[in-house]
């Protein structure tokens, strides 16, 4: 008798502290398997701070990702880790949510450090860490190229736990002996693949031999080439390795083409713009000129427009940033620099204005759209001199880029026709989770080659 009052108390308690909370409203738009084929975890099950749940609750988010799910808990045990997952599906919160676990906020001392290859995506990332640790009292700081070395020298005569930073501008400040590092325990690496590239020239080595020899180091990318497994032999130990990528696309961004001459882009993209239902696009150009050229015409033709590229400077950047994610303009063209991880929820149209010579870049940019889970689209303009590199992505990722119909279904990218009942969202996800099911065991029956989707896989949940 007295076990089941000691239950009810507990369970009154967990119940005070939950309805405490400022916690936004839910989203109840469709979300496919990427992120809801999950074992049925919840975050309180991996013993995490109660003041850290808080932050994590008042972020919106309500259950873990399937990312999440499988690298929270090896993250905590202090194990390297090489996790490959789609652009998406909440690879942020796998490493940030046990980072924020480890740290010692009585410590004055930097204990985590997240690096990642653009200007744009440490800003996401420390302000993600910001608003999830705002109960813990564990303070973050990001630091990047293009912003004035005397304001981060500032910030370090603050105590700092963790720093979220750009490669160079880190190892410039470890060089100058103007960041204590020697007790930082942790090293993330997101978008492994892009900062283990040739743009960053062996910074990483440089970064880690500044770091104590028992560092945990954990690498968290979509795509993973050799210059990984290089990295990998070299720097981590025993690692452990999540791959949920047996298909490279995201299920809920459809893709389609359209055939056109270079000269009728710009009629073609005004066509889009007056028949779609858009939310916010991202419209990708492969150089900076043509960014400019093209956020010009956009302009011309009526439509509000933003535009970013890395040859801007630093602090018109960050604005454009900030603006567009605050919704204050619905289309933003970008080269990309954009690619990479940029998270902006609203975003439910990417068009590739220019289409990308690679499978890598093209995975990426339509990443934009679709996030969480959610739905999408991407439309390719497609000239005649591209048609070669359509073919060799659809064959390198195993994805099927449809010719553009008529009109396109607003269920397959329009939140607001995409709303489910709250009664119905269980139901839907347990559906989604059966199906998953079948499609894998159909797998192992036809014994079907990895990395090549079957059509049925390939269509959006």
């Amino acid at each position: 008798m007295a076990k089941e009052e000691l239950r009810q108390n507990d369970n009154a308690n967990e119940q005070g502290w939950k309805a405490k909370l400022n916690v936004p409203p839910p989203d109840h738009r469709i979300r496919t398997s990427d992120v809801t084929n999950t074992k049925g975890n919840e975050f309180e099950d991996f013993c995490l701070k109660r003041d850290l749940l808080m932050g994590i609750f008042e972020k919106g988010w309500e259950k873990p990702s399937p990312i999440q799910e499988a690298s929270i808990p090896i993250a905590l045990t202090g194990r390297d880790i090489l996790a490959r997952a789609k652009n998406g599906t909440g690879k942020t919160g796998a490493y940030a949510i046990p980072c924020l676990e480890k740290v010692d906020a009585s410590k004055d001392l930097v204990q985590a450090l997240i690096i990642v290859p653009t200007r744009e995506l440490a800003l996401q990332t420390s302000q993600i860490c910001i608003e999830l640790s705002k109960h813990i009292g564990c303070r973050c700081m990001v630091t990047t190229g293009g912003t004035n070395l005397k304001d981060d020298i500032l910030r370090l005569t603050e105590p700092v736990h963790v720093i979220i930073a750009t490669p160079g501008r880190i190892l410039d400040l470890m060089n100058k002996n103007l960041v204590k590092i020697q007790n930082c325990g942790t090293l993330i690496l997101d978008e492994a693949d892009k900062l283990l590239s040739q743009d960053f020239k062996g910074m990483l080595d440089s970064i880690i031999g500044h770091l104590p020899k028992d560092r945990q180091i954990m690498l968290y990318s979509a795509t993973f080439p050799l210059t990984v497994e290089a990295f990998m032999g070299k720097h981590l130990k025993n690692p452990y390795e999540i791959n949920l990528m047996e298909e490279l696309t995201l299920k809920g961004v459809t893709q389609y083409y359209a055939f056109v001459q270079e000269k009728q882009k710009v009629h073609c993209l005004n066509t889009l713009f007056s028949k779609l239902q858009i939310n916010q696009s991202i419209i990708f150009c492969n150089s900076t000129q043509r960014v400019e050229l093209l956020a010009k015409k956009i302009t011309e033709l009526g439509y509000s427009c933003y535009y970013i590229h890395a040859k801007m400077n630093q602090q018109h950047r960050n604005r454009v940033f900030h603006d567009f994610r605050k919704g204050l303009c619905r289309n933003l063209v970008c080269s990309d620099l954009f690619t990479r991880g940029i998270d902006i929820q609203a975003v439910n149209v990417v068009i590739n204005f220019d289409f990308p010579k690679h499978s890598e870049t093209y995975l990426h940019r339509i990443g934009r759209s679709g996030r969480y889970g959610h739905l999408g689209v991407a439309i390719n303009l497609i000239t005649y001199d591209d048609r070669f590199a359509l073919h060799k992505i659809e064959q390198e990722l195993g994805t099927e880029i449809k010719p553009i119909p008529k009109t396109i279904d607003p269920s397959l990218y329009v939140a607001e026709a995409q709303q489910v009942d709250p009664e119905a969202e269980e139901e839907y996800y347990r559906q989604q989770q059966n199906q998953q099911q079948q499609r894998t065991n159909n797998n192992h029956q036809q014994q079907a080659p990895r990395g090549q989707p079957t059509r049925q896989q390939q269509t959006v949940a």
